[in-house]
């Protein structure tokens, strides 16, 4: 379908939207609204237009474990979120000083990187350095 123009926004289930939102602005989004609605809900928007919202219903003792990647079986569903970036070292950097530890990394044959976090709920996070020397 060609009327789709981009992803509008991830929702994330999260336990307290203290916890998510402390954690969230380590990365640099912005809290704007919530909770409003039914489930209820609240927003966070990055400056670069990625736009987070926490659905805010998780049972308060449901574990940190991550149903679609931290057991053997092997579930269907979104497994993370991929964020790209510019500068490998910066984020790594960033990432130490606000005491977020990576939890892997990967780089492909073709310099290709990618790295990768959890948030306070389990849910994984990318951080995805393309390759740009045009090499394969």
């Amino acid at each position: 379908m060609q009327q789709i123009t981009r992803i509008n926004h991830v929702g994330l289930r999260v336990r307290d939207l203290n916890i998510a939102r402390t954690f969230y602005e380590k990365l640099g989004f912005e809290f704007v609204i919530g909770p409003i609605g039914p489930e209820p809900v609240a927003v966070m928007l990055h400056p670069c237009g990625i736009n987070i919202n926490f659905i805010l219903n998780a049972s308060s003792d449901a574990s940190t474990n991550n149903i679609l990647m931290d057991v053997p079986e092997k579930h269907t569903g979104y497994t993370h979120m991929a964020l790209e970036i510019t500068d490998r070292e910066s984020v790594e950097r960033h990432l130490k000083s606000v005491d977020i530890p990576i939890t892997e990394t990967v780089e492909l044959p073709d310099g290709t990187l990618f790295f990768f976090i959890r948030d306070p709920d389990g849910n994984v996070i990318e951080f995805h350095l393309p390759n740009t020397s045009g090499t394969t």
